[in-house]
């Protein structure tokens, strides 16, 4: 079974990440999701992340950063999830694609329904972000 490799864009802006909801008809469909897309052949995880949230939502990505990478079977399919953290960027973030979309806290993060395989991605932000404040 072939990997689908996925460049996924964590937009924060204070303590904030901005997450929309996958079309019924997708894989996974229904459920919440943290913007970005399928790497093309002669794309760079960079230039997928920049491509598909300026398609995506309408923000040009001024700054990026590696967060994670993501290996999760599906059973149905296989994904390789390269989370990047984008923290700088221009525009105003909306979904173009006319897909629910929001800016929710990252300590509520938790109680919105996402694939299994962003879960970890969850994790990693409440422990960055939610675990250190508290700790202030």
């Amino acid at each position: 079974m072939k990997i689908v490799e996925v460049a996924v864009g964590v937009i924060k802006q204070g303590n904030e990440i901005y997450i929309s909801k996958r079309a019924e008809k997708l894989h996974q469909g229904g459920k919440w999701e943290f913007p970005g897309g399928k790497r093309e052949e002669h794309e760079t995880i960079e230039q997928t992340l920049s491509r598909e949230l300026a398609e995506e939502i309408g923000i040009q990505v001024t700054k990026q950063s590696e967060l994670m990478l993501i290996e999760h079977d599906y059973g149905d399919k296989k994904v390789r999830l390269d989370v990047r953290l984008v923290e700088s960027f221009n525009g105003q973030a909306s979904h173009q694609e006319g897909q629910q979309s929001q800016w929710v806290a990252i300590s509520d993060l938790s109680q919105y329904n996402f694939p299994e395989a962003n879960k970890v991605i969850i994790d990693r932000l409440v422990s960055l972000y939610v675990q250190n404040s508290e700790k202030k």
